[in-house]
């Protein structure tokens, strides 16, 4: 039986491009942000649920879902935050279930599962976290000023703009009080990729 790691990070820990080293390095990676586009693409049923409950104007000239004008609708709003995680919780962790299940009738040794809110969700008792079984937990760890650089790089954002989205989150000092792994991310490529290796080695399930 192979073994189910949880991956998680802040935003602009760098979570993507681990997740990247572990794949590269043999272990499946089952994404669910990537899940949550596929479930969201234009003509999806998901999409129209979305648009039902929260206004047509949240689907683009292209059919694609507006994710800045539907954040404005949620952020802030737990009423409206929870009427979307009614809607999209329950479908994203049954798609996230059978791809599960598919890699471990595969007999997949290591299955990395990325989960951005992995510890939030846990605590919370909602979304995928909340009811998978992880036999360890990894978290991908940066400096703030690192977490900044990033985010400001990426998304075009102020720097007051990534410190917000950055402090909106559970604070990764306290996320590093709950992992099991954790790789700091702020060095070189080469660097982080060693982590990368040594954590493997440690979760890899023992020869029979």
């Amino acid at each position: 039986m192979g073994v189910i790691v949880g991956l998680t990070g802040g935003i602009g820990s760098g979570k993507s491009t681990v997740a990247a080293m572990f794949e590269d390095l043999g272990a499946t990676v089952i994404d669910a942000d990537a899940i949550v586009h596929e479930l969201q693409a234009p003509g999806a049923p998901m999409l129209q649920e979305i648009a039902d409950a929260f206004g047509a104007h949240l689907i683009d000239e292209s059919g694609a879902l507006d994710r800045s004008a539907l954040g404005a609708i949620v952020f802030g709003d737990d009423e409206a935050r929870k009427r979307l995680n009614a809607i999209v919780h329950p479908q994203v962790g049954a798609e996230f279930a059978r791809r599960v299940r598919a890699a471990q009738e595969a007999g997949t040794p290591v299955l990395i599962l990325d989960i951005p809110l992995l510890f939030e969700g846990r605590r919370a008792g909602t979304g995928t976290a909340a009811v998978m079984r992880f036999d360890a937990t990894v978290l991908v760890a940066a400096r703030e000023e690192t977490q900044i650089a990033r985010v400001m790089a990426r998304d075009g954002a102020t720097r007051e703009e990534a410190l917000q989205r950055i402090r909106a989150q559970m604070p990764l000092d306290e996320k590093r009080g709950l992992a099991d792994h954790v790789i700091e991310n702020d060095g070189s490529l080469e660097e982080t990729r060693r982590q990368v290796e040594a954590v493997l080695e440690a979760v890899r399930p023992s020869p029979a």
